[in-house]
């Protein structure tokens, strides 16, 4: 079981600072990984009144966040959880991240997703109706920015015309590509295409080995070894007393959680405190979050 921490990406807390101290202690103490992820936009009701939880009320972007914290870090990968694929042109998002890739020496996951909210497939000018379709070419698009030398794409929802896309990623023949999405028709795309999955933060952790078995099947139906894939669980952890549910609770309940989740399967846990409302939301002090994200920090250390 590899554990990540996520940096300071929404609310009070979010700063350039914060991402910092996060980032080198996190390296420091062992961590495998860093995280970040996207919310362009938080709507509003009629009545100017934002529906969607704290965390997503205020959230840098995250790739930019990765490429800010590459350079004050040198052996932790850094990971995004997720882009939503369709707000990008596959040669925009495969630009993007080869620079992050290249600024870090190979040290990009990327994760996509194929995005649910249709507020921000309006802002985007994206085509909401038909995004789950659109995953698979856009996984095959991406893979074709990233040959060296001449390449092309031709397909359903975009193209790329005759050309050399450079510099390339430092990893090849890509970095790895993680897929989120919940539905059976999602997971099994994983298990086909990706190098792995991420769990949203919603997933029902006491089944989240249901979702696991379905990849590795899809898997090993494409002729793939599922054992090569990377199973992910944001860790969407609260610190509480007196309080009990999977991943809430005290260090010590939280860290038999993360050996639950092995034993159904999952490879790699991140820490997310972005999504507890005492931590990640706008109007909380950012100190007091930030000490209990020191506290959080160094009991779940490796």
């Amino acid at each position: 079981m590899e554990l990540g921490f996520a940096l300071p990406v929404s609310g009070s807390w979010a700063t350039p600072e914060n991402c910092i101290e996060i980032a080198e202690r996190a390296e420091a103490l062992g961590y495998d990984s860093l995280w970040t992820f996207q919310r362009l936009l938080s709507p509003v009701t009629p009545t100017g009144e934002q529906w969607l939880p704290p965390a997503y009320h205020s959230v840098l972007d995250p790739l930019s966040v990765l490429a800010f914290v590459a350079a004050r870090t040198s052996r932790v990968r850094l990971g995004v959880a997720v882009i939503n694929a369709p707000f990008l042109a596959p040669v925009q998002l495969a630009k993007i991240a080869a620079t992050v890739d290249r600024l870090s020496h190979g040290r990009l996951d990327l994760g996509i997703g194929a995005g649910w909210m249709p507020d921000e497939f309006a802002a985007t000018s994206s085509g909401f109706d038909h995004r789950g379709a659109q995953m698979s070419e856009y996984v095959a698009a991406l893979e074709a920015c990233w040959a060296e030398g001449l390449t092309s794409f031709d397909g359903r929802f975009s193209m790329l015309p005759r050309s050399v896309i450079a510099p390339p990623p430092v990893q090849r023949p890509r970095p790895p590509l993680l897929l989120g999405g919940a539905a059976p028709a999602a997971l099994r795309r994983v298990g086909r295409l990706a190098d792995g999955w991420i769990s949203a933060s919603t997933t029902d952790l006491t089944t989240i080995g249901e979702s696991v078995e379905l990849i590795r099947g899809a898997a090993r139906e494409a002729g793939r070894d599922p054992d090569a894939l990377r199973l992910i669980c944001r860790g969407v952890v609260r610190v509480r007393d007196g309080e009990r549910a999977p991943l809430t609770g005290s260090i010590d309940e939280i860290r038999g959680d993360i050996a639950a989740l092995a034993a159904q399967g999952i490879t790699e846990v991140f820490v997310d405190l972005n999504f507890d409302p005492e931590i990640g939301d706008p109007e909380v002090d950012p100190q007091r979050s930030m000490d209990r994200a020191r506290q959080v920090l160094e009991g779940l250390a490796p």
